[in-house]
């Protein structure tokens, strides 16, 4: 493993100049003019000023000459933040001045990513970086990275999910192909067949259950082409994995556990005929997990330094090299981490506790099912029941009974929704999961 990415990226400069390195915006940049260009805006960086440790806020976009001031940053050892293209000047005013004047190692520190996790308090995430290159090589031996590959980029390069997998592409020197988002499938389906070597994305569920239902035909037809998808970020029903198996029988499918505190921890190939709900699989090459008082304890070296400026919440979570998580879980016969909700998420019914994922699964392998999330209700009696919000494929025909008599048929009887309710669309966050806190 090299000291940076920027050194790969020189190598396959070097050794393979000609290779695309990023197709953005319908131009091929090649790996040699992907350097030259990094050593150039390096340069305009180094005579605004910018010195080794100091932190560069950024709005980030889905561009080539994003990514070359990130890389170029990198060149001098600075560390970046990226934030989301469209945050409010005054959060971006106010996330500056959070990082004015901090002290950051120009050796090992490398990015901030901030994150909002389940509290809704604004967390800055400091990344070292041999966490990069250790998340990197976890997913190059995880995945089957190579570089014969194009990787397809679907969502903001910011989020972890998706900037993530910058990094193994890079590294072993295949092509990035970057989208705007999701919106324009035809773009999206395009970028899949693009050249002649396999191709590969990462897929939130919201997405992958969107292909599913409006242009599965069309997916099916590239089961050849596409080597992977991965998934991640939000729980997939066992019901949606099936269907994206059967509609990609030659296509490795994994469900990813990751997040910005502990980096890229286990992942499961659920194109096995199983389709294990909830399951995340087994440990990657640099990490570990075992379950601690019934919660996702990790370790990894692509795992974050610390949060900024906050060392008591530092403290509380990242204890003895290990990350201490809020994700119920447990370890099954096969040794495979399977998520059972977020702490904060389970709905207590009576003295019993549901997963509201758990619900959501079930919900969404009704035929009439579109989308949905599960919440709680108050009840004088029992402290809370469950309530379910319905995205009908039909609205007009759909029958709450039967879904009603479908989940009651697979689940204990204190996890079945005491109310459905029929909405136009269910709240989500701009990286694609559930917002539950905008119900609360």
């Amino acid at each position: 493993m090299k000291q940076s990415l920027e050194q790969y990226i020189f190598e396959h400069s070097l050794n393979t100049p000609d290779r695309v390195a990023i197709m953005a915006h319908g131009e091929a940049t090649s790996y040699a003019s992907l350097w030259s260009m990094i050593l150039a805006r390096a340069e305009e960086l180094r005579r605004e000023g910018v010195s080794p440790g100091d932190v560069y806020v950024i709005r980030s976009q889905q561009s080539l000459s994003y990514l070359v001031t990130y890389f170029a940053l990198h060149y001098l050892h600075a560390v970046v933040c990226p934030l989301e293209k469209n945050v409010s000047d005054q959060r971006f005013n106010q996330i500056c001045s959070d990082v004015a004047g901090l002290k950051c190692d120009p050796e090992t520190d490398s990015d901030i990513l901030y994150t909002t996790g389940t509290t809704g308090v604004s967390k800055g995430v400091l990344i070292s970086r041999r966490a990069i290159l250790c998340n990197g090589e976890n997913l190059v031996f995880a995945l089957g990275f190579r570089s014969d590959l194009t990787f397809v980029i679907t969502g903001p390069i910011n989020h972890s999910g998706n900037w993530s997998k910058v990094i193994p592409t890079m590294m072993v020197g295949a092509t990035l192909y970057v989208l705007e988002d999701m919106k324009d499938v035809n773009l999206f389906f395009d970028a899949m067949s693009y050249g002649s070597h396999k191709t590969a994305c990462f897929l939130v569920p919201a997405s992958i259950r969107m292909l599913l239902l409006l242009s599965r035909k069309r997916l099916s037809a590239l089961s050849d082409k596409i080597d992977f998808i991965e998934t991640g970020g939000a729980p997939i029903s066992s019901a949606d994995m099936k269907m994206l198996a059967e509609t990609l029988p030659h296509t490795r499918l994994f469900n990813t556990y990751a997040s910005s505190e502990c980096g890229m921890i286990c992942t499961y190939n659920f194109n096995d005929g199983k389709y294990k709900n909830s399951c995340c699989g087994t440990p990657m090459k640099h990490a570990s997990f075992e379950i601690v008082e019934g919660k996702v304890v990790c370790q990894n070296g692509g795992q974050m330094s610390g949060y900024v400026n906050a060392p008591q919440l530092t403290a509380s979570v990242l204890r003895e090299g290990r990350v201490y998580t809020n994700d119920l879980a447990r370890i099954d016969d096969d040794g495979m981490l399977v998520i059972e909700g977020r702490d904060g998420d389970v709905i207590n019914v009576g003295a019993m506790k549901v997963s509201p994922s758990e619900v959501e699964s079930v919900a969404l392998a009704f035929p009439e099912v579109s989308d949905c999330i599960c919440l709680p209700k108050p009840h004088p009696v029992m402290g809370n029941v469950v309530r379910l919000l319905v995205v009908a494929k039909a609205p007009e025909t759909f029958d709450k009974r039967k879904l009603v008599q479908f989940i009651a048929s697979r689940l204990e009887n204190y996890k079945v929704p005491q109310t459905i309710e029929l909405v136009d669309a269910v709240k989500r966050t701009y990286n694609g999961k559930l917002d539950r806190k905008a119900y609360l």
